[in-house]
């Protein structure tokens, strides 16, 4: 990671529960570690999704019952997005890093408070929800598709599907309560639960029940996640309501470059001065009381406390966001459903793949969004700048390398993965074609992805992100209603692209105002030098994989070359602290340090 830097000074809990000593997660060596972790399971979670989309390629093919099935899938991804990836984590995230930084030694726990205050409401929400998307499944049909040949088919399917608003409820909250605690390793296993469930009931039951059988997957799967991090989490409550050991506090925010070029080691970061002054850290200075005069305990519900955090203010402009962005699916599906059957099939299979750039690149950002969240409580706007600028130029090198490789080898990826059974070869040429339109807006993407999680961990809310993705939707309506006609799926594709790339390149703009004063100017230029070295190994893979016959070899041979010549490419362009490579080091030096370090006895 780009400036992944030392811990900063400042009084860490000693020891961890079995004794040996708690990891700092500000450090360069654990944000290194946690992203490794994060990456080799979202990598494992994304490899099980294509397994899962394979099968049910193979099974179904693309036709008038999947693209049924496909309408109520809008279900569970509108469901991900609000209630795992972008709603629930941006709101509970802050608050959860907000009230371990709140934690006193001797009073009420406010995270015990938070969970008290927000998880009883949530579940009655949640649950109400489910059971009106259930009982109103035929029109929400008629509405998303209208004119599908599949009716009755997409309605069961959709009531199928109508759980994952609880469970992916469940699941985005006990995520968000572990990653703000600097626990990783429980969230990052939700997507291999999922598509494991998935794939489980689709190979057990696909062929009795059709595409229902996928449909029960998504239930089955939703469960899963909520039961693959019940265990951590019921661990750290326990540990905090009966033996008085609360989870690793993740302690002031800072950075050690602060202290650097200081012989006397006495300088103070910005976050820790900021901590103390309002009363935050451990060394905590008592209030002023007046001799006789009784201070009052504050109560978890009344503003101010943990539980204050999450308010409706703060949730409006973050569920209004999460929607708008989740609203360009519904809107690709609403014009595809009168094109020639499958269409809908086609883009579905092409986004899938296209984004998997986006999904690993995004993985930084979960690492790192509790840091951003915690500097900004903090006050230290300096340090969440550097942050969110390093994560900027570590994703986009992430996902315009592997924008190359889907923009130089789509044919022979979608070959690979999808062309058996009913899959034919004619299915293969148009998810390419509209795979590649895909990958135009992957960067922007990104840059949504990272950006907006700055704006929402301020403590202030802002309305300026939701009204970001509502002109990016007006964009995409627009340009796919004229697109869609004239070039079918291609068009709609285009049509994404380009809305999100409106939304990408207001939101940057935001950002160099609030709320981390964005260096826009430099930070945009070493990303246009990224883009043209990515697009140099788009082309580099295409020569290369158009000169091999079999399609497995072509897509290795146009990764290794996309691989190749996108470092080379963006050194020659002088892009400033190369991303790709600090982030090897990075995330290699909690491997490689064991075989370099000098034995105790040679020192």
């Amino acid at each position: 990671m780009s400036d992944a830097s030392p811990t900063a000074p400042g009084p860490v809990p000693a020891h961890r529960q079995d004794g040996g000593p708690a990891p700092e997660p500000n450090s360069g060596g654990f944000l290194a570690r946690a992203a490794a972790v994060t990456a080799a399971l979202t990598v494992a979670g994304a490899v099980l999704g294509l397994l899962r989309d394979r099968t049910f390629a193979h099974v179904f093919g693309a036709g008038p019952d999947t693209d049924a099935f496909l309408v109520a899938w809008t279900v569970p991804e509108v469901a991900a997005t609000l209630l795992i990836e972008d709603g629930l984590a941006l709101v509970l995230v802050p608050a959860f890093s907000l009230a371990a930084l709140r934690r006193d030694r001797g009073g009420l726990d406010p995270v015990r408070a938070l969970v008290a205050a927000t998880l009883p409401r949530l579940l009655a929400a949640l649950a109400a929800a489910a059971a009106l998307l259930a009982a109103a499944a035929p029109a929400l049909v008629d509405l998303l598709a209208p004119g599908l040949p599949e009716r009755a088919l997409a309605v069961d399917c959709t009531r199928a599907t109508a759980t994952c608003a609880l469970t992916f409820g469940l699941a985005g909250y006990c995520s968000a309560a572990l990653r703000g605690h600097a626990r990783f390793l429980a969230p990052a296993t939700i997507y291999v639960a999922y598509n494991t469930g998935i794939i489980t009931v689709l190979l057990v039951c696909g062929r009795a029940w059709g595409v229902r059988a996928a449909a029960a997957g998504v239930a089955v799967g939703g469960a899963l996640m909520v039961a693959a991090q019940v265990p951590s989490l019921w661990r750290g409550m326990r540990r905090t309501g009966r033996r008085g050991a609360r989870w690793r506090d993740p302690g002031p925010v800072g950075d050690a470059s602060h202290g650097r070029g200081d012989p006397g080691g006495d300088r103070r970061s910005g976050a820790r001065r900021t901590l103390r002054r309002h009363g935050g850290g451990h060394h905590r200075r008592g209030p002023r009381t007046i001799p006789g005069q009784r201070t009052p305990a504050k109560r978890p519900g009344r503003p101010g406390g943990a539980a204050g955090a999450v308010r409706l203010a703060m949730v409006a402009p973050v569920v209004v966001f999460a929607l708008g962005r989740q609203c360009q699916t519904l809107i690709e599906r609403h014009l595809a459903a009168p094109l020639p059957a499958g269409a809908i099939s086609h883009l579905n299979y092409a986004q899938k793949v296209a984004q998997m750039p986006m999904v690993l690149s995004l993985m930084l950002c979960t690492v790192t969004f509790p840091v951003v969240a915690r500097a900004l409580a903090a006050g230290d706007t300096e340090r969440a700048r550097r942050r969110v600028e390093g994560d900027l130029l570590v994703a986009g090198a992430i996902v315009l390398l592997g924008g190359a490789v889907v923009v130089g080898c789509a044919p022979q990826i979608v070959e690979v993965l999808f062309q058996r059974g009913a899959f034919g070869p004619a299915d293969t040429a148009a998810t390419a074609a509209v795979m590649r339109v895909y990958a135009l807006g992957l960067l922007a993407q990104t840059m949504v992805g990272v950006l907006v999680r700055s704006f929402f961990s301020a403590a202030r809310p802002t309305w300026y992100p939701a009204a970001t993705m509502l002109v990016c939707l007006a964009v995409t309506a627009g340009a796919g209603a004229w697109a869609a006609p004239q070039w079918g799926a291609r068009g709609i594709a285009a049509a994404n692209a380009l809305g999100i790339a409106c939304g990408a390149l207001l939101l940057f703009a935001g950002a160099g105002r609030r709320p981390v004063g964005l260096a826009r100017l430099r930070v945009g230029g070493e990303l246009l030098k990224l883009t043209a070295a990515g697009a140099g190994a788009a082309t580099a893979c295409w020569w290369c994989a158009a000169r091999v016959a079999d399609p497995a070899a072509a897509l290795a041979a146009g990764s290794l070359a996309a691989t190749a010549a996108f470092p080379v490419l963006a050194r020659a362009a002088r892009v400033r602290g190369f991303a790709p490579l600090t982030l090897l080091r990075a995330l290699s030096r909690p491997l490689t340090r064991p075989l370099t370090r000098r034995p105790r006895h040679a020192r």
